[in-house]
């Protein structure tokens, strides 16, 4: 922030016209009045010339620190860097809305639709009104941010759920079966031993695919909340019921959303192979 603040204040449109206006007032009087001046003060063009411009500098240095320790132009950067991270988290909502629309079926996209439109709302809100509120802005930014937490989870979700659905549990217990036969006949113990392990990796899988599709109903869930959170906060912010208590919620929401994606990521990192 001291950074973006002391370039702000380097560029700021006061300080950095006046430095503008007074070099090119210098320049106009170095091209026609500083002969006269000569005369009267008996000191040379150049070092007249050189010696403005250095009143000059100096100038534009007391205004930037004046901005610098200003607190009402300090509040109007902070404003401004809010407002510019708040457009970002916008866009961001949209590029991943539409990456996430690849991997979703119909009713997910129309969910997202859905939440989209209550994305679109919320943001607005923030334009409605001559008040700046900070609590709002806290809570639009939070918003946003389970959106984006929404979209990827939802994806990752997608496509586990896709690659979960591939995997023929049917086929796996025919052959778990058709081994298990198969060992009623076997004589050499290491056979019966390599028969055992196929038999007990294909159980083992699944185990796993039964425990993934119930942690997939769990995240299921998991989005249906976010769904109905969206749209109720939408409703609070538009109507300008805001408290700390939805800011809390909010981030927890977000963490929980977060969590849930890292796992989803982390069970397509290592998926299962029948």
């Amino acid at each position: 922030m001291n950074g973006n603040l002391f370039y702000s204040a380097i560029f700021r449109f006061r300080n950095f016209a006046t430095l503008l206006f007074w070099c090119a007032f210098v320049y106009f009087l170095s091209e026609n009045g500083v002969a006269g001046m000569q005369d009267v003060t008996n000191i040379g063009p150049s070092t007249l010339i050189t010696g403005a411009y250095g009143v000059g500098g100096v100038l534009y240095l007391t205004l930037v620190m004046q901005s610098l320790f200003s607190n009402s132009y300090r509040e109007e950067v902070i404003r401004k860097e809010k407002k510019k991270a708040i457009n970002g988290l916008n866009r961001q909502c949209m590029k991943l809305s539409m990456q996430t629309r690849n991997f979703t079926s119909p009713i997910q996209r129309q969910k997202l639709r859905k939440i989209m439109k209550d994305k679109d709302d919320i943001f607005i809100s923030l334009k409605r009104g001559d008040q700046q509120s900070y609590l709002k802005e806290k809570i639009v930014e939070k918003s946003l941010n389970l959106v984006i937490s929404y979209t990827k989870l939802m994806t990752n979700y997608s496509i586990r759920s896709k690659e979960l659905s591939e995997i023929n549990i049917s086929d796996l217990m025919t052959k778990i079966n058709a081994n298990r036969r198969k060992l009623s006949f076997m004589k050499d113990e290491r056979m019966i031993e390599d028969v055992k392990s196929i038999v007990e990796m294909d159980q083992q899988v699944i185990q796993r695919v039964k425990d993934e599709k119930n942690e997939l109903e769990r995240i299921h869930a998991r989005l249906d909340y976010i769904e109905s959170m969206i749209s109720m906060f939408k409703h609070q912010i538009i109507s300008s019921i805001e408290s700390e208590e939805m800011v809390e919620k909010l981030d927890t929401a977000v963490n929980e959303a977060t969590a849930l994606d890292t796992v989803l990521q982390e069970r397509r990192r290592n998926k299962i192979r029948s």
